[in-house]
């Protein structure tokens, strides 16, 4: 694999990269091997999930090359990337795959210099390398090597030249000569060459400088500034300077020149400019300064897309816990007097139970960190139980924090992180966690009431459309409804089956504008006044005329269409009004599909006086009558009689005496629900017939995506 990836690299005249690996079974790519940038870089995107707004997952799930090309194409194409790294760089991702097989996905970076497209050659390059090695992780597979490893791998740089005798002492004569100083990084960042005039000006002696990384071997260093042009400089692999105070008068410029085995530094003596920032008045401890800022920019970019706790939950462990090295975390919430568990990486779930519904006054981090508020940081085992004598040491962990998960000015939860190894909490780091943890509560406050607010509504919902559809002699219903893919996942669309006597029943269909509380609060007012009005016999024209004038006089601000139609069971025959509703579409006992000419009224809750005619036609047993709301048709660019057309198609190839499966059929050939869909099926039958209700059916894309992750089903609430 590192052979193959060398050569893609080469070929294709990229700088770097990073080979990810999708184990079977999975929908996470992991990183496997990592060349031209330094691991800690890297880190935050050393798992990406198929499903993430990232250029690799792209790829690889639509399997095609993505390509970026500069700082504000990834800005608009992938504002994650861009805001965590925002330099001028181009980036190439394709996929590993082979036929139907799916191993991985590649990345490959360039300078920022790189045209603003790919040539067809690069292009070609990118392709035979992915196809190279798609073949390496085929052949890890077999060997049973572990995918993915426990740590991705580094591919060293290629090694320069080496210099003859006569060489080296040139070379030597040559850099000292030159005013100022100079030293050399390697693409990790330590410094490997430290010239003496570099030491003078730095202060600083070289035993103490070489191995180590500027901002920590030198306080004054650890601004954000500073490592933010150093990443610029490997990312972008331009030129980069910077001026910077040492104390306590002395400003220095530095200018960064890259390549592909690390960086050339040269520093002259300078003075205070518009780039330069004050220096630090306290040592560096744990992670720098920039880098934390770097790790805050990342998460709080993720979370921004969670919009309830499991995905809170889930971004945090995939973002926190590789940039933070621990290898366990459980979020946890009070709820009724009792700690709740509400999410977990790295522990089995048998091991919790005995955690969640603990009461808050238990002697446990968790509950103790929730009620103060200030974060604990126990390095070993030893620590822990120094403070807590009771709690067993059971998850196998060496060291752990817990820290508050604070919004409003208030604590709403404790985060735990683990760690299998003791680990030292230096001043910086704590500090460090302690903001992360501010970022994952202020979302976890949002999400949960984005929950509450989804389960009120979908609850509403429920209580708005009816729970069960009467039983009707005679008459066979199949009833459908999806919600948006958008917003609360409620909206307006309703239906019913009314029966009215011993032959006759009516059945309705409608769709308030809106997919809000207030599109399903005026719903379920509409749907109200059809059903009273057609108990006491009112025929289509009047139903909809009078329902027309309550919503006139309730002025809601909201539209409403419908279709109301009588049916006569004992005569066969039916009658159908319109407002401002798609025609119903009718099946004949040959197959063929027409949609009824219904003449069309205005829509509810325009003109008090509106009249709404009405259209008698046969309705036989072995006929079928849809009902449906324009969800189920319209969708952007497609032409509404096509559309319509289609559904009849659908129909015409549906078994009449299976209405479910009928259903089942067109919604499966939905378009994607930007809007409500509801659907009505009646087929009068010459014997006793039944309803079949399968109400709603709530499947908005976040439902979908947290069923995924969990293994539960979809929720179908009747």
């Amino acid at each position: 694999m590192d052979s193959a990836m060398a050569a893609v690299v080469r070929a294709s005249g990229a700088y770097g990269g990073i080979v990810y690996a999708l184990p079977p079974g999975e929908d996470a790519m992991w990183q496997v091997l990592v060349m031209g940038v330094p691991q800690e870089m890297a880190a935050p995107w050393r798992r990406v999930g198929l499903k993430d707004p990232m250029p690799v997952a792209d790829a690889v799930r639509e399997r095609r090359l993505v390509w970026a090309g500069g700082r504000e194409e990834m800005a608009r194409q992938y504002p994650r990337v861009a805001l965590v790294l925002p330099y001028e760089f181009g980036l190439a991702a394709a996929p590993l795959a082979s036929g139907p097989v799916v191993r991985g996905g590649l990345i490959l970076l360039w300078a920022g210099d790189h045209p603003a497209r790919l040539t067809r050659g690069e292009q070609d390059a990118v392709r035979a390398g992915c196809g190279r090695l798609f073949d390496s992780l085929e052949r890890a597979l077999e060997r049973g090597e572990p995918l993915p490893p426990d740590r991705p791998r580094t591919l060293p740089p290629p090694a320069p030249r080496p210099p003859s005798h006569a060489d080296a002492a040139a070379l030597s004569a040559f850099v000292d000569r030159l005013p100022g100083g100079s030293c050399a990084l390697g693409l990790d960042g330590r410094l490997v060459l430290v010239t003496p005039g570099a030491a003078e000006l730095l202060g600083v002696d070289r035993s103490l400088l070489v191995g180590a990384l500027p901002w920590e071997a030198l306080p004054w260093m650890d601004v954000p500034h500073v490592e933010d042009r150093y990443r610029a400089a490997l990312v972008s692999r331009r030129p980069q300077a910077f001026t910077v105070l040492r104390p306590p008068d002395t400003w220095l410029t530095f200018e960064l020149y890259p390549d592909a085995t690390g960086l050339s530094v040269r520093i002259l003596p300078g003075s205070q400019d518009t780039d330069a920032f004050p220096a630090r008045s306290v040592a560096a401890s744990g992670p720098s300064r920039a880098t934390v800022l770097y790790h805050l920019m990342h998460l709080a970019s993720t979370l921004t897309e969670a919009v309830s706790v499991p995905d809170v939950v889930e971004q945090t462990a995939d973002q926190l816990m590789p940039a933070l090295g621990a290898q366990g975390m459980v979020v946890m919430v009070p709820e009724d007097g009792h700690l709740k568990i509400v999410g977990q990486r790295g522990y089995r779930p048998e091991l919790l139970e005995h955690f969640d519904g603990m009461p808050l006054s238990s002697a446990v981090p968790g509950a103790d960190v929730m009620a103060t508020g200030v974060p604990g940081f126990w390095p070993t085992y030893g620590e822990l139980r120094e403070d807590y004598p009771a709690m067993p040491h059971e998850d196998g962990m060496a060291a752990w924090a817990v820290l508050p998960l604070i919004a409003s000015g208030r604590p709403i939860g404790s985060l735990l992180l683990s760690y299998r190894r003791p680990h030292v909490f230096p001043p910086g780091e704590r500090a460090a966690l302690t903001s992360l943890a501010g970022l994952v509560g202020q979302a976890l406050d949002r999400a949960r009431l984005y929950d509450a607010k989804h389960h009120l509504a979908h609850r509403l919902q429920s209580a708005l459309l009816p729970h069960t559809l009467p039983r009707v002699p005679g008459l066979d219903v199949a009833a459908c409804y999806l919600p948006a893919a958008r917003g609360l996942g409620i909206g307006g669309d309703f239906y019913d089956v009314i029966r009215l006597d011993e032959h006759t029943a009516a059945v309705a269909i409608g769709d308030v504008q809106g997919h809000n509380v207030d599109a399903a609060a005026l719903m379920g007012q509409v749907r109200t006044a059809v059903h009273a009005h057609a108990t006491v016999g009112a025929p289509p024209g009047d139903v909809l005329a009078r329902t027309n004038r309550l919503l006139t006089d309730l002025d809601p601000g909201l539209f409403t269409s419908c279709a109301y139609v009588h049916l006569d069971l004992a005569s066969h025959r039916a009658c159908v009004a319109l407002a401002g509703h798609p025609p119903p579409l009718l099946r004949h006992l040959d197959g063929r599909v027409e949609p009824l000419p219904v003449p069309p009224g205005l829509l509810l809750g325009i003109e008090p006086d509106t009249v709404y005619p009405s259209l008698e036609f046969p309705l036989p047993p072995g006929s079928v009558l849809a009902l449906y709301t324009d969800g189920l048709v319209e969708a952007p660019g497609v032409d509404l009689d096509d559309a319509i057309a289609a559904l009849a198609g659908l129909l015409e190839h549906g078994d009449p005496g299976d209405l479910d499966a009928m259903a089942d059929t067109v919604v499966r050939h939905a378009p994607a629900p930007g809007d409500d869909i509801a659907l009505l099926l009646v087929a009068p039958r010459g014997a006793a017939g039944h309803s079949r209700d399968r109400s709603i059916v709530f499947r908005d894309k976040k439902d979908e995506r947290r069923s995924a992750r969990t293994g539960s089903g979809g929720e179908d609430a009747r």
